[in-house]
């Protein structure tokens, strides 16, 4: 084995082993909703130790949020703030780390509103997430991913340039991309491998054929560890 692995296996097996004390029971469904107020952006700031997560737009309010789990002190908190500028919504999974395994359930399925300025800052240490953001205003994003699968669907129309980052451990991540607006990617897998479709090299780093002439661009700085990253863009 490459000694490489190392780091990133002993993460996968803590990971798998912190919820072997996990009691569940039946469950559980809570909706959670966050006005919109006169905020000028949103720090949007989630953290999933293990699950499936699900992100799209579409809602008229700030937030709407379903969530399922079946093992009490899983109950996701919510928070929001506002400065008057500035709003903060933060969203926690507690005793995040814990790793999906036998009959637990943890499932959050998030609208965000589409018009509000967001940074999207996602933590996520295990399980599947699934990010339909083509719809949503991004200033930026960063999701750090420790073992699982990652599917990101940028495919929309942005009004402005936003920046993508994107760190993961063990498992595979594809990001589609939308062919009308530059794109600027830069990234490798660690091990794995690094796919792109739609996208061709230039000076170490990949554009589309729309770089050169949009005036709206997207950068992406996406690294894996072991497994598979592909960016597609059409």
């Amino acid at each position: 084995m490459d000694i490489r692995c190392l780091p990133l296996l002993a993460a996968a097996l803590c990971l798998s082993s912190c919820v072997i004390d996990a009691v569940t029971g039946p469950v559980r469904h809570d909706s959670r909703t966050i006005e919109r107020d006169a905020s000028e952006r949103v720090h949007v700031n989630l953290t999933m130790g293990a699950g499936a997560l699900t992100i799209g737009g579409g809602a008229q309010k700030l937030l709407n949020a379903d969530f399922t789990y079946n093992v009490a002190s899983w109950q996701p908190e919510v928070r929001y703030s506002s400065t008057g500028t500035r709003g903060d919504l933060t969203i926690r999974q507690p005793g995040q780390g814990h790793a999906q395994i036998g009959h637990t359930r943890c499932e959050w399925d998030l609208a965000l509103n589409n018009d509000v300025p967001m940074d999207l800052s996602l933590h996520f240490g295990a399980g599947e997430a699934r990010l339909d953001l083509g719809s949503l205003s991004l200033r930026t994003v960063e999701v750090s991913m420790g073992v699982g699968k990652l599917q990101m669907d940028l495919r929309g129309k942005p009004k402005h340039n936003y920046d993508v980052r994107i760190r993961g451990g063990i498992g595979e991540a594809t990001v589609y991309l939308p062919a009308g607006v530059g794109v600027y990617a830069e990234g490798a897998g660690g091990i794995g491998e690094f796919r792109t479709q739609g996208l061709h090299r230039q000076y170490g780093y990949w554009v589309n054929d729309a770089y050169e002439d949009s005036k709206v661009r997207i950068h992406l700085d996406i690294h894996g560890g072991i497994g598979s990253i592909r960016l597609i863009a059409d």
